[in-house]
């Protein structure tokens, strides 16, 4: 017990620490990645600044130019609203946020419902339902004519329910949302009832589930956010999917973009080790289990994020199993969050911070040509916020990020839902303009919803399907 509080003193003490001896020396590089960027870009950008804004309290949307660039220009405020942080202020420290938003206690007032959903493969993954007060001792239904749109959450890839992960909870139920967290094989106390974890960047359990929400939500619209080490996930099944992802638009907090580098060199050493040691107590509950397919001591005495991927993924099991066997680079062709990106037919915002301490530094990690040049994507990038923190002096109930996230949400359906009436009124007008051949002819103005193209009934076995 007393290592456990040593480390922890210790950790906060480096967290504290850390950026100090940093400070004076990232301050100037920051201000300026912006500026000099846009010199070499035709790309968008939020020039609303209020009264005595430094360069430090620098905000940028950087994608392609498009009308519904324009369109979130207009309507979202908080793009044009840069992240107010007094220079001394404790927030300017990119640690002190990114230990904020990941571990500081919230007395949260949602409470949750846990749906076990069995897969394919007799695995389970866990859906927690978010819901406010009393209420939460109510049994879901089986099905819902509900027509809230949902909010599938998915948190960093280590099953860390953060700060971050709750306060957007709350934000998204204030706002009419259905928010639903999508924990993985194992995490979150989620039962392991097959000898398999979900590899990195594979979407076969997210896209079980997300089948499951579209059965028992038909009528809501499906909104996906990822956080951290989540938005691999994310990006994997909507590049899969493609435009049968049924998913309206999603939001990346803080993503990781180049995960095999990252993983290779892995963020600032009292993150690494904290990360380290987690993932180390999590998997620790299933190693008898997890001896059938991994060298477990290999595993354990692993002292990097690579090392214990390779040692969970990479490498055949005792008892002669092939599955996931593999190089490094083998591992990464299959797992790659970028691999089939140009594939991803829905909005998607990534919401970032150039001091980032996660990440590392904006020149590598950030793929800034994927913003200038694919439509889909937008970079909301900010000088200061850390890694899922962006906490500022003046915030009110609601933390920034989550607003922009709400707000794109809220903007992209209303864009597309103009777009779609000025489509039907121009199929009226040439109608109209036919002839009498067509003055008997009846045109239907109701937007069928889309069907999906399997059996649901034969995915699932809704019998073995239980609730917890």
């Amino acid at each position: 017990m007393l290592e456990w509080i040593g480390a922890a003193c210790f950790m906060v003490l480096m967290a504290i620490l850390w950026p100090v001896v940093k400070c004076f020396g990232a301050e100037s590089h920051s201000t300026l990645l912006l500026p000099r960027r846009e010199r070499k870009r035709s790309a968008e950008r939020c020039d609303s600044k209020p009264e005595g804004q430094g360069e430090s309290d620098a905000l940028a949307l950087i994608c392609k130019p498009s009308a519904l660039a324009n369109y979130l220009l207009k309507h979202c405020m908080s793009f044009c609203k840069s992240l107010s942080i007094p220079k001394w202020n404790w927030r300017m420290s990119s640690s002190l946020q990114t230990v904020f938003g990941a571990l500081w206690p919230f007395d949260c007032p949602v409470h949750f419902i846990r749906d076990h959903l069995q897969l394919s493969d007799d695995g389970l993954v866990a859906l927690d339902w978010a819901v406010v007060g009393a209420a939460h001792h109510k049994r879901r239904r089986t099905s819902s004519n509900s027509t809230s749109p949902v909010l599938l959450i998915i948190p960093n890839s280590f099953g860390k329910i953060t700060r971050n992960v709750l306060k957007l909870c709350e934000a998204a139920l204030s706002h009419g949302y259905l928010p639903v967290i999508f924990n993985r094989r194992s995490q979150n106390g989620t039962p392991l009832c097959t000898v398999k974890l979900q590899q990195f960047g594979d979407p076969t359990d997210l896209r079980e589930a997300v089948r499951y929400i579209r059965y028992r939500q038909p009528a809501g619209q499906i909104y996906a956010v990822s956080e951290s080490t989540g938005s691999g996930l994310l990006l994997s099944y909507l590049g899969e999917c493609g435009s049968s992802s049924y998913v309206t638009a999603a939001a990346c907090m803080s993503p990781v973009f180049r995960c095999q580098s990252w993983f290779e060199s892995g963020p600032t050493w009292p993150f690494h080790w904290a990360l380290v040691l987690y993932q180390k107590i999590c998997l620790s509950r299933y190693k008898t289990v997890l001896g059938e397919l991994v060298h477990t001591d290999s595993l354990f005495s692993s002292c990097s994020l690579k090392a214990m991927e390779e040692a969970l993924f990479c490498h055949s099991g005792l008892k002669g199993t092939t599955e996931g066997a593999g190089s490094w680079e083998t591992y990464w062709e299959r797992n790659d969050p970028l691999r089939d990106i140009d594939e991803v037919a829905i909005p998607v915002l990534c919401v970032c911070s150039q001091d980032d301490p996660i990440r590392g530094e904006p020149q590598a990690t950030l793929p800034l040509e994927l913003f200038e040049s694919n439509p889909h994507f937008f970079l909301l990038l900010t000088a200061h916020g850390g890694h899922c923190g962006f906490s500022t002096s003046d915030e009110g109930p609601i933390v920034w990020s989550h607003q922009a996230v709400l707000e794109f949400f809220r903007a992209t359906t209303d864009f597309f839902a103009a777009e779609e009436r000025a489509k039907l009124v121009a199929r009226r007008r040439g109608l109209s303009g036919a002839g009498k051949t067509f003055r008997h002819r009846s045109v239907s103005t109701c937007k069928r919803l889309p069907v999906c193209s399997h059996n649901i009934h034969a995915i699932y076995n809704w019998q073995r399907s239980y609730t917890r």
